[in-house]
């Protein structure tokens, strides 16, 4: 469904990610890992639009999307969670999912931050709260729950456990594994490398901007770098 074609993306004079080419699938939650510095985060901005591809190609269901700004790509289906999560601080729960459901598609906004609500039902318990008084885990369910409210086709989630408590990050990484299932797209950028495998069935590790290692989980699993710099010599993932 997604394919990124020898892209190199970078800010300014600065580039960061060259000749780096990756594909999601119909249906496929896949990972991005690798050290600080790797290009994971810009990859990703690169998909979503919210950073120019310098040279290379974005392939969106067949169509060459290269060129669309962030905010049309987010109408064809793309919807992401950001890094450190940026809800909208001043804006109650309710409103934040709305605006979300509003900006790609005005009708049937009820239905779907109810369908939020059922999928987080904490969040339902907050809607009239104001975002920025949630605490981590609460906000982390509201910025993978405002994606949602787009219904996108593809969710895009970049540092799903950063900042959270062991108990709350499984919960919500859990969840996501759950609309995996259930045939939505995944692209998880995630530093703790177990966590992704049991969301993930297949994932590329970076490293300088470039793809140094790909395939599935249990190939991954088996390889001496996987093991040793993220599973901690650990073996297969539980």
């Amino acid at each position: 469904m997604l394919e990124l074609r020898n892209a190199r993306i970078g800010y300014g004079p600065v580039t960061v990610v060259e000749d780096l080419s990756l594909q999601v699938g119909d249906g496929e939650a896949v990972f991005l890992i690798g050290p600080n510095g790797a290009g994971k985060s810009t990859t990703l901005r690169g998909i979503s639009g919210l950073n120019r591809l310098e040279s290379g190609s974005l392939i969106w269901d067949g169509d060459d999307v290269t060129r669309l700004p962030a905010n049309r790509r987010a109408a064809r289906g793309i919807a992401v969670v950001p890094e450190g999560r940026h809800v909208f601080p001043q804006l109650s729960v309710q409103e934040n999912l709305e605006v979300a459901a509003r900006a790609v598609d005005r009708t049937d906004v009820a239905s779907r931050t109810d369908e939020v609500y059922d999928l987080f039902p904490r969040l339902r318990e907050r809607r009239q709260s104001f975002a920025g008084l949630l605490s981590g885990g609460e906000q982390q369910m509201l910025a993978i729950g405002r994606a949602l409210a787009q219904r996108p086709r593809l969710l895009i989630i970049d540092e799903l456990s950063l900042g959270l408590a062991p108990v709350i990050y499984q919960q919500v990484g859990e969840t996501v594994r759950q609309l995996a299932a259930t045939g939505l797209s995944v692209l998880l950028v995630e530093q703790n490398a177990r966590l992704a495998m049991r969301i993930c069935s297949r994932g590329y590790l970076l490293a300088h901007g470039e793809v140094v290692l790909s395939g599935t989980v249990e190939e991954l699993e088996q390889t001496d770098q996987m093991r040793d710099l993220y599973l901690g010599g650990l073996g297969k993932v539980g």
